[in-house]
């Protein structure tokens, strides 16, 4: 049998990924928050609560893991073909540290998906059930990470730096054929990122409010600067969210979204609800939380935008963890390369 040889002039390191994907963010900003509002509303859809799913996809996570040690590679198909999950020495102490979540807290959302049963204690082991695989097998996710990569890909490719032309069905693809490992880097991804937004919101449903109006405000923002100058403007990552942020963009921009004008910036707590499925109710109680500290206004028509803080306080944070963005999106083009 050949031997494949790999050409390393053509493999990717993490800064390479990290400056281009920081220095177009003009080009990308708005399909990554796209991304991760899909990915968050997943995440609640699943069990109508944040917590429950993020406890499922560490313990799902921790067996990716051990496949990974034991050189186990599993496709898409073959790891759902299973009946059951088998987690080994199950700890609500081990998913207290990696969750940052109070202990009585798990203790609480793993009792209720034993319930639900999604989940199944035998002594220091744990199962999750056939039936959960329905709300975690990640199918529109796989498609939405795939067009993200490709996206990088090109900047890549303009830059010379990545030859490969790709399409997101290939990424799909590969995605789904070596799905015990690439989803293990997606979970080291996303799991670190949305548990350091737990603490900077102080809870996961309060993010998730936030982030809807920041995808609303995104959105506008990219067809106002469509319309204004097309692809000519070029924006790094720093001022992009100034300029997202300061939501003096509406006169070039005429579009509807979410049934209310794009023109006034904002977007209702009913609109908020409806787009997350998340209660009025709370969605208001959280609003108000995000008001009173600064993460959120109210525009002339009494709808939420974002505020300054976004510039001051949240991107440094974004800014440190997407070198685990950067991380996994060069291991895929990686793999890619010599797929």
């Amino acid at each position: 049998m050949a031997i494949q040889q790999i050409d390393f002039s053509k493999v990717l390191n993490d800064e390479q990924v990290y400056d281009n994907m920081m220095a177009n963010y003009d080009q990308l900003g708005n399909d990554w928050i796209n991304h991760q509002w899909k990915w968050i509303n997943a995440v609640y859809q699943a069990f109508k609560d944040h917590y429950k799913y993020m406890i499922i996809i560490s313990l799902v996570e921790k067996t990716l893991q051990f496949y990974d040690q034991m050189n186990i590679k599993l496709s898409y198909e073959q790891f759902y073909s299973k009946n059951f999950l088998q987690i080994d020495k199950f700890s609500i102490t081990e998913l207290c540290e990696k969750l940052q979540l109070p202990k009585e807290t798990v203790r609480r959302k793993v009792l209720e998906l034993e319930k639900l049963g999604v989940l199944k204690r035998q002594k220091k082991q744990i199962i999750i059930d056939r039936r959960s695989f329905t709300f975690i097998k990640p199918e529109n996710q796989m498609k939405y990470t795939a067009g993200y990569i490709l996206k990088i890909s090109e900047i890549l490719n303009k830059e010379k730096l990545f030859s490969k032309k790709l399409e997101a069905k290939i990424i799909e693809n590969v995605l789904k054929k070596n799905f015990s490992i690439t989803w293990r880097w997606f979970y080291r991804m996303q799991i670190p990122m949305i548990i350091g937004y737990h603490e900077m919101f102080e809870d996961l449903t309060t993010f998730h409010v936030w982030g809807t109006v920041c995808m609303n405000q995104a959105f506008n923002y990219k067809t106002a600067l469509n319309k204004r100058n097309g692809s000519n403007q070029s924006l790094d990552y720093i001022n992009y969210y100034k300029e997202m942020s300061k939501g003096d963009y509406n006169k070039y921009n005429e579009s509807i979204i979410f049934g209310e004008q794009a023109r006034s910036n904002g977007v209702s707590a009913m609109s908020v609800s409806d787009m997350t499925g998340i209660p009025r109710a709370t969605v208001i109680r959280k609003c108000k939380f995000l008001l009173k500290n600064d993460y959120l206004k109210l525009n002339e028509k009494k709808q939420y935008i974002l505020t300054d803080i976004t510039t001051e306080k949240i991107l440094p944070y974004q800014k440190s963890i997407f070198k685990n963005k950067a991380k996994f999106i060069r291991k895929v083009l990686n793999l890619l390369t010599i797929s």
